[in-house]
């Protein structure tokens, strides 16, 4: 996953691309979602849920949140070997709903900033594993 995503679309495009159940969250455009802001997620309970969760992976056995915003991609060449997310990867995964996302490129010493979006710029999800 990026460093950085956005999330503009409406909530009614979001319930019909998800099959969201349940009541609406309170939902707006978000251009510029960072780490350990919070996020919409799909948890999948039985049904598909809207939630609103922490980016930042925290494991059952932190002290405390600070350990989140270093833990905000998993890699999937690495994420099975990783104890930290052996138990989220079984059994506790949800989607984070996105519309567009920023990678960076490097012009000598500048990062410029690129935004990808899929074609017809309608809602995705990354994949994504939560804790607590």
């Amino acid at each position: 996953m990026c460093g950085r995503f956005t999330l503009t679309t409406e909530w009614q495009a979001l319930e019909e691309r998800f099959a969201l159940q349940g009541e609406a969250l309170n939902h707006h455009a978000r251009f510029n979602v960072a780490p350990t802001q919070e996020v919409l997620t799909v948890a999948f309970t039985g049904r598909n849920r809207a939630e609103s969760m922490r980016w930042g992976l925290i494991p059952f056995w932190a002290k405390g949140p600070a350990m989140g915003s270093r833990m905000i991609n998993a890699r999937s060449e690495t994420v099975v070997a990783n104890r930290v997310f052996q138990r989220p990867l079984q059994r506790q995964r949800c989607l984070v709903l996105a519309d567009g996302f920023y990678e960076w490129r490097r012009e000598g010493k500048r990062r410029i900033p690129m935004y990808m979006t899929l074609k017809g710029r309608e809602p995705f999800a990354f994949a994504g594993l939560w804790d607590l």
